[in-house]
Formats: C-alpha cells, sequence, structure tokens
C-alpha cells in the first residue's frame, strides 16, 4: 500500500513510516518542517509544504494517484502553547485539517487514520477509560483533537470518507535502532523534563501532587513510540474490516493499558541510570489533568495489536536518542 503521512518528518510521523516501510509498504511524507526534520525522511518522498496549501496537495495527490491511505500526524501539541496561542491551535490543527479532508474527499481518497489524543477524555478521576469515556478537553489542544475527531465522524456519515481515530496517550522512546526520535532537545513532556533536569543538575519538578491517584501525582499511560507506530500500521492493514461503509467511523485507544504515576515515571528513570533524581512538588498548571490509562481491549481485537515494550525501554531508548540527536540537528 501507498500512505501519505502528514507531519511525516516529526516524531511519531516519522516513526509511522519507517513502521510502514518495514511492513512493506510506501510511506509519502507531507511536512512543513516547522518542527519535523528533512533528515527523517531520507530515502521517501517528502513534499514540504502546509497541509492547507493547495498547490502542495494538488501536487501530491496528481503524483502519487495511486495513494490508498492517509495517516495524519501533522498538528501543534504542546498544551501550554495551545493555551497561551488558542486561536492559532484551532486554525492549524482543525481548520487546516478542513482543508486536507475535504482536497481528500475530492481526489477519491478515503480512507484516514487519525492521530487523535487521549487528552479528549475527561482527565478527573486518574482511572482506566475505554472509547465511551467522557469526554472533557481541559486544554485548546485537546479541544482541537475532539473537533477534528467530530469533523471526521460527521463527514463519514455524510459519506465519501472513512475514518480511524487512534485515541493515543503518551509517547515516550525512540526508534528502537534510533533512526528517528524526539527532534526537540528540550521537550515539553514530562520524560523530557525529567532528562533535561538531569542534564541541567537540577530537581525535577512535578506540577500538581494532589491529584486522586495512589500517590498524588498525575497519572498516564506512557506507551512507546515504536509500538504506537505499529498500532498506525495495523489500522492501515485492517482498514476495511475496521471501518466498512455501513460504519464508516471508529474510535479506538491505544496505549499500554496501565497507568503510571509522574512518580513512578522518575523511578524508572531512575532504575535505567541507577542513579537518584531530586525532586520538589509544585502547584498544577493550567491545563492540567490527573490524567487516565487506556483500556486497550478494543485495539486487541480491531487492530490484533497490543504494546509489547515497557516504560523502562522506552526510558533507555529516549536517553539514547537524546545522546544521538545532536549529530542529527
Amino acid at each position: 500500500m501507498k500512505v501519505l503521512i502528514t507531519g511525516g518528518a516529526g516524531y511519531i510521523g516519522s516513526t509511522v513510516a519507517t513502521a510502514c516501510e518495514e511492513a512493506g509498504h510506501e510511506p509519502v511524507v507531507l511536512d512543513d518542517l516547522s518542527t519535523g526534520l528533512r533528515a527523517f525522511a531520507d530515502g521517501r518522498p517528502l513534499y514540504v509544504g502546509d497541509i492547507a496549501d493547495a498547490a502542495v496537495l494538488d501536487r501530491v495527490l496528481s503524483e502519487h494517484p495511486d495513494i490508498d491511505a492517509v495517516v495524519h500526524c501533522a498538528a501543534r501539541i504542546v498544551v501550554p502553547e495551545s493555551v497561551a496561542d488558542p486561536l492559532g491551535y484551532y486554525d492549524t490543527n482543525v481548520g487546516k485539517t478542513i482543508v486536507l479532508v475535504e482536497r481528500l474527499r475530492r481526489a477519491g481518497i478515503e480512507r484516514i487514520v487519525f492521530s487523535s489524543s487521549a487528552s479528549v477524555y475527561a482527565g478527573e478521576s486518574g482511572e482506566g477509560v475505554d472509547e465511551s469515556g467522557v469526554l472533557g478537553p481541559a486544554s485548546p489542544y485537546a479541544m482541537t483533537k475532539a473537533m477534528v475527531e467530530r469533523i471526521l465522524a460527521d463527514t463519514a456519515s455524510a459519506g465519501g470518507i472513512r475514518a480511524i481515530a487512534l485515541r493515543y496517550f503518551n509517547p515516550i522512546g525512540a526508534d528502537p535502532r534510533l533512526r528517528t526520535g524526539l527532534q526537540n532537545p528540550r521537550p515539553s513532556h514530562a520524560l523530557g523534563k525529567i532528562m533535561q533536569a538531569r542534564a541541567d543538575g537540577v530537581p525535577f519538578t512535578i506540577t500538581g501532587v494532589d491529584w486522586p491517584t495512589r500517590d498524588g501525582s498525575g497519572i498516564r499511560d506512557y506507551i512507546h513510540v515504536w509500538d504506537l507506530a505499529l498500532a498506525h500500521v495495523a489500522a492501515v492493514e485492517r482498514f476495511d474490516a475496521i471501518v466498512p461503509s455501513r460504519a464508516p467511523y471508529r474510535v479506538i485507544n491505544v496505549g499500554a493499558g496501565e497507568g503510571v504515576t509522574v512518580r513512578e515515571l522518575v523511578a524508572a528513570f531512575e532504575r535505567v541510570t541507577g542513579a537518584p533524581l531530586p525532586t520538589v512538588d509544585a502547584p498544577r498548571r493550567p491545563g492540567d489533568q490527573a490524567g487516565a490509562f487506556a483500556l486497550v481491549e478494543h485495539a486487541e481485537e480491531l487492530l490484533g495489536w497490543r504494546a509489547e515494550r515497557s516504560v523502562d525501554d522506552g526510558v533507555r531508548d529516549a536517553l539514547a536518542w537524546a545522546e544521538k540527536l545532536p549529530s542529527v540537528l
């Protein structure tokens, strides 16, 4: 199969592209390189441009009329940034996706796998959640994911496209062969900040310690990025069985299936590095939630997939990639 991957030079998209290649599929990359790296698309057709740029889209679709499916990863993803710049996030993540989907529909490309987010769930309980869980996006970023899901569901019902929304939880790690990884040397997620605290020789700040979790810190479902990429490949390969024309839209949780608190993530980091990491407690940030973890029975049933790598594996690969990153940038 030939698969168009938007954001295919970014962290998730490039890993999905590699997993597609290893499964015998041909990725085509569309990325504006605002955060992605050109090196992550080496050896693949790369179109540099915006997902809402009609000229670029027309060129991609005319030069690759045999595209079978689209994996839509392109998005702005930083929660605090979305709180500060909600209009920018709605424009990029929602408005431009509408343009993309309309172009795909006109071109007769009906299979869309959307990289959504578990942040669409109401995350106040700190408990496991399945696909029927109550939605409660707590930030503009999360709201953009929920809005795109709704757009895809409504458009699929109207005909012309079919879509799978993969609600994935917190990706960590890197391609186990260190071909790609996080391109940001100072990432904003918890593991990135833990690594930065160690590098800077300062305590790691745990924001929010009064959540209804077993140790008071926020809880997340940390999934290795390679496992996540394999879930996308499974969605592409099983697409027609998962979303037949009579039921053209489906939501699937993708996660490790167990919750890990921030304090437990620190403990995993200490296990992998063999050294203690001092921490300090701080109040919650705007947009924070207690969190949740995935109930993944549907992923196992529909995708024939389950996460195989541990949190320690993710930490180990993230550290190895961080050592390599300066030579890539």
